[in-house]
C-alpha cells in the first residue's frame, strides 16, 4: 500500500529513476562509534552484508561529507531488530552550507518487537539541490540509554 499525504506534491516511488549516489567516491564519512565486525562501509556500500552496528550503547551519529555538495531525491533507510523490543527514534539532519547550519528534514520513531515487526525500511523523498552533509542520529531505544545502535542499509539517490 502506498500512502500520500493530501497536497503532496512530490513524485513517489515509482517514478524516482535518480541514480543512487557513489558515497564511497563522493563522501567521507564520520561515525561515533562501530563494532569492528559491523564496519560503516556495511550499511553504506553494495557488496556488504550484515550492516553498521554501533561499538557503544545510547545515541549513536552517522555523518556524510559530500566533498562537492550533491543534489538529493531520496534517503532510503533500512534497520532490523529481531532480538528485543524496543522503540527507536532516528533524525535525519542535512547541511547546504558545509556544517555552519543544519535544517532537520526527517524524524521518525518505530517499534520493533522480534514477535511481530522486525524490519523498518523507508524511503523518505526530498528535493534537495545541494546537500553537503548529511547526518543521521539514531537513539536505537527511547526508553534504554544501554542499547546499541545497528543499521542494515543507508542508500542516498
Amino acid at each position: 500500500m502506498q500512502k500520500r499525504i493530501i497536497g503532496d506534491n512530490r513524485p513517489d516511488t515509482a517514478s524516482l529513476t535518480t541514480p543512487q549516489l557513489n558515497l564511497e567516491e563522493l563522501a567521507d564519512v564520520e561515525v561515533s562509534s562501530e563494532d569492528a565486525e559491523h564496519p560503516i562501509e556495511a550499511a553504506l556500500l553494495n557488496g556488504f552484508r550484515g550492516g553498521w552496528r554501533a561499538g557503544m550503547p545510547g545515541l549513536q551519529v552517522i555523518r556524510l561529507l559530500f566533498k562537492q555538495a550533491q543534489p538529493v531525491k531520496c534517503i532510503q533507510l533500512d534497520f532490523l531488530e529481531s532480538a528485543i523490543a524496543r522503540t527507536q527514534e532516528y533524525v535525519v539532519r542535512i547541511s547546504q552550507d558545509n556544517g555552519q547550519s543544519f535544517n532537520e528534514i526527517i524524524r521518525q520513531h518505530w517499534n520493533f518487537n522480534p514477535q511481530g515487526c522486525t524490519v523498518a525500511s523507508e524511503q523518505h523523498l526530498v528535493d534537495l539541490p545541494a546537500v553537503s552533509i548529511i547526518e543521521l542520529h539514531i537513539t536505537p531505544d527511547i526508553n534504554d540509554s544501554g542499547v546499541f545502535a545497528s543499521l542494515e542499509k543507508m542508500r542516498v539517490f
